[in-house]
């Protein structure tokens, strides 16, 4: 085969199968063994239930792709879903049922930090792995790292790695306040951007954390005045950003405050709702739909026909997650926990934001990051790329010290 017929081969398969450019097995051979059972803890109501409904999606699109496609080493893949409720306690009960009853072979879903760190413990007793594709706390993977813990999606410290050094040339020397959500992701979020953006010269002039789920934040808008910041930095999410920002330009505060903030803050799923008081909002993240790859226009375009909507950054790193669970297992050559833990250690593969390779020594992903503004008019949305810092300059130094 040529060259060129190679190609359009490999492009004619389903985004995830051409990334992988994995061999086919005969239809007959999948449906004869017991599947790959991976358990999905994730929000699937509350706050964070559009969070959640990206997670489901990117998961269910990815395992669609490989099994029609005749599974993994020849088994096919089945996804069991729980709501976690984004509650840490809730999400431990759900696992240990996946764990225990379903006899799951690996767990992804976890949104809320709290619930990564208490269902990477719950692994740990299970002796099974689990890997989060959204939850932020640098901890995760540093101070309170685990071995039976993967971590695919980029935390909180390679985020703001690239939106301080946006910061730094678009807005020199900001005076910049942080309003985060009061737990485990929200304080490490500001203060990881925090520290990046003092180092590039940045002046902090205060900060607040709101209760998860918070109905009211004008009660803030006082000390946000008072500090007379030219930056504002928010790491809140899914409903508490509409409420927040809508509730900011009702009160006049939109005007002359550039906002910025953590890469869940403002997605596909919730800037509908919150309309063009998301206009110039720039954060640091590790994907737009508006890259312009071959492999994320595949992907993109795939998302849309399922689901009638553009992935955001959950999508993406769930939908990676199964290419990087199927190289793992076929390199394991099963689902053992100690010789997939080995093989995914040091591991790379393709997703549609680029080349991931898994770190070893904390298992945190490497990856390309980008600074990502947002031109909103109220009905046409886009996120448009405007800064990019390469993997190894955003990922810092590897702080895990258990393994």
């Amino acid at each position: 085969m040529s060259k060129n017929a190679l190609f359009r081969s490999v492009y004619a398969l389903p985004p995830l199968l051409a990334l992988l450019a994995a061999p086919l097995v005969a239809p007959g051979v999948a449906l004869a063994a017991e599947p790959i059972r991976i358990g999905v803890v994730t929000p699937l109501s509350g706050t964070y239930a559009p969070i959640g409904q990206q997670v489901r999606w990117g998961l269910e699109l990815a395992t669609k792709e490989v099994n029609a496609a005749g599974g993994i080493l020849g088994r096919q893949v089945e996804l069991l879903f729980e709501d976690e409720e984004a509650n840490p306690a809730v999400a431990t009960q759900k696992a240990e049922k996946l764990f225990q009853v379903n006899k799951v072979d690996f767990l992804t879903g976890t949104v809320n930090s709290g619930s990564t760190l208490a269902v990477g413990q719950l692994a740990e007793r299970n002796g099974r792995l689990i890997a989060t594709t959204v939850s932020f706390s640098d901890a995760i993977t540093t101070d309170k790292c685990s071995p039976n813990v993967f971590r695919v999606n980029a935390r909180a410290g390679q985020q703001s790695a690239a939106l301080a050094e946006w910061l730094a040339k678009d807005k020199p020397k900001a005076k910049v306040y942080y309003l985060g959500p009061d737990y485990e992701m929200g304080r490490s979020t500001v203060a990881a951007f925090k520290e990046a953006a003092e180092k590039t010269g940045a002046q902090s002039t205060g900060e607040v954390f709101a209760p998860l789920g918070s109905k009211d934040y004008s009660q803030y808008f006082g000390q946000l005045r008072a500090a007379r910041p030219s930056v504002l930095y928010t790491s809140t999410a899914g409903n508490d950003t509409v409420r927040l920002l809508t509730q900011m330009g009702e009160y006049g505060l939109l005007r002359n405050l550039t906002i910025v903030g953590a890469s869940g803050t403002v997605t596909a799923q919730n800037i509908g709702a919150i309309g063009k008081a998301a206009d110039g909002f720039v954060t640091g993240v590790g994907y737009s739909a508006e890259l312009a790859t071959p492999e994320n226009k595949a992907f993109v375009a795939a998302f849309r026909k399922a689901y009638d909507t553009a992935p955001d950054l959950y999508g993406a790193d769930s939908y990676g997650l199964i290419g990087f669970f199927k190289a793992a297992v076929e390199k394991a050559g099963g689902t053992d926990t100690e010789a997939l833990r080995k093989a995914m250690e040091g591991l790379s593969w393709n997703t549609p934001q680029g080349t991931k390779t898994m770190r070893a020594g904390d298992h945190q992903a490497v990856q390309d990051m980008y600074a990502v503004r947002i031109s909103s008019d109220g009905t046409n949305n886009r996120f448009d790329v405007v800064g990019t810092v390469p993997g190894e300059k955003a990922i810092g130094p590897d702080l895990c010290t258990r393994f």
